[in-house]
């Protein structure tokens, strides 16, 4: 299966998963490759992208999965190819085989970055490693169903608070990717939740990498 490894950042994280699916398949069709489409009344292009990102969350490895109509791509040229098209913010950083199923892609590296207009309040750091050191942290998750009470303790497998200067905290955690997935946002969320003299004036997400259950890279 051809892949994609690509990252989305700057303004271009308030592109919504489907505009990204559109911009690729235009970026396909200027870069004369076609993309295998499904059969039936309403064809649809082969392109998939794992674990489509919440908007306004950046990102250094995307994964998009395609199909080409002959069967064969130049994928070392794939990249220049397509990066002649794409808006700023979405670049290809490579194009390669891969026989790994995206079902085994179970963990993500995210971090999150608290900023605090006044500063970083005195024992912040503190109370938000001890909150995600508990047992249980049962916060608010919206769904198709409705928003329901989850515990994402059990999501997290690792998570270090640093300072990032007086005005910004940094969380950077390994999370469950899938089944169950937790968005890192709900990080954030457990923050103001449970300790809201330490909510931050604003957040920034960015996923720093995938992996397979034993830690490996996945790709």
């Amino acid at each position: 299966m051809p892949r994609l490894l690509f990252e989305k950042t700057g303004d271009a994280v308030y592109l919504s998963h489907l505009d990204l699916m559109r911009i690729f398949q235009r970026a396909f069709r200027r870069a004369d490759i076609l993309i295998w489409h499904s059969q039936g009344y309403s064809p649809r292009a082969y392109v998939s992208i794992a674990l489509p990102l919440s908007v306004g969350t950046e990102s250094g490895c995307e994964i998009l999965d395609f199909s080409v109509e002959d069967g064969a791509a130049d994928l070392a040229r794939l990249p220049e190819l397509l990066n002649r098209t794409m808006p700023k913010g979405v670049r290809v950083l490579s194009a390669y085989e891969s026989a790994r199923k995206v079902k085994y892609l179970t963990r993500l590296r995210a971090e999150a970055t608290l900023e605090y207009d006044a500063g970083v309040p005195e024992g912040a750091r503190e109370a938000i490693a001890a909150l995600f050191s508990r047992e249980s942290v049962v916060v608010e998750k919206a769904g198709k169903r409705g928003v329901t009470q989850t515990d994402i303790r059990p999501m997290l497998f690792s998570l270090e608070v640093r300072d990032l200067n007086p005005h910004e905290l940094v969380l950077e955690a390994v999370v469950s990717a899938q089944n169950p997935s937790l968005n890192p946002q709900l990080l954030v969320g457990a923050v103001e939740t449970y300790l809201p003299a330490y909510k931050p004036d604003f957040a920034r997400l960015r996923r720093l990498e995938v992996y397979e259950d034993d830690g490996t890279v996945f790709r």
